[in-house]
């Protein structure tokens, strides 16, 4: 049994299967997903719901999760002078941050889905955790897609909002806890400063980043296995 990390895989479908053929995920091992499941990449949906059929995926939310959600429950009305009425000025801003980031191909995908697999889709979105707190060999791990923005040693976890979740980057230079590893993603390797190792897992002062700019170029898919600290990277 073991326990497998995986961030920002954004429609990268042939790279996740890359990466799952390597780890040979047992059906007794556990596999966190740290969102950004969806935009981007060619196939955030058809990832998605490869996720759906894995027992063994624990789906943690991402800012593209937050931005797609209330988009795509209005994508699957009829549009009427009514539904557009009906359209807040917050939607309206949310769907203009969504597309600056990349909800093409999350919408194009969507809207080939039949209407009771559409809402299936938007359903397991809702179900995605704001974060995890695991013990792998009696090591504690933070599980977080972003980081913990204004962050206070004093302050629990509960009390951090979404935005400081999901959007605020994590501060690789602060130790958040001292008997605690932070895994993240949002933030790829290769936009960290003095990062000798860019588009590749990168640890420092108890952080461990996992996003390694698997849809843009050069980059790739990484996992991490908790259990031993091995990496494993698409082909």
């Amino acid at each position: 049994m073991a326990t497998y990390v995986i961030s920002d895989i954004h429609g990268e479908y042939e790279q996740f299967l890359s990466l799952l053929a390597q780890i040979n995920l047992q059906p007794d091992d556990s596999l966190y997903i740290l969102g950004d499941v969806l935009d981007r990449g060619p196939e955030p949906i058809r990832t998605l719901i490869h996720l759906m059929g894995m027992k063994n995926v624990i789906p943690i939310a991402g800012n593209h999760e937050l931005m797609a959600l209330d988009c795509l429950r209005f994508l699957r009305k009829e549009i009427t002078e009514k539904s557009i009425r009906e359209l807040t000025p917050e939607v309206t801003e949310n769907f203009f941050t969504w597309a600056e980031n990349g909800s093409a191909p999350t919408i194009e995908e969507f809207r080939k889905l039949q209407s009771e697999r559409q809402q299936a889709v938007i359903d397991y979105i809702r179900e995605f955790s704001v974060c995890e707190e695991i013990i792998v060999n009696g090591q504690k791990y933070l599980l977080v897609h972003a980081g913990l923005g204004n962050y206070s040693p004093d302050k629990e976890i509960d009390d951090y909002s979404l935005k400081e979740l999901m959007w605020d980057r994590a501060d690789y230079e602060t130790m958040y806890f001292p008997d605690t590893y932070v895994i993240t993603g949002h933030t790829p390797t290769q936009l960290i400063d003095d990062n000798p190792n860019p588009g590749y897992i990168y640890r420092k002062n108890n952080h461990i980043a996992i996003d390694c700019g698997a849809c843009f170029p050069g980059g790739r898919l990484a996992a991490i296995c908790l259990d031993n600290g091995y990496e494993y990277y698409s082909r």
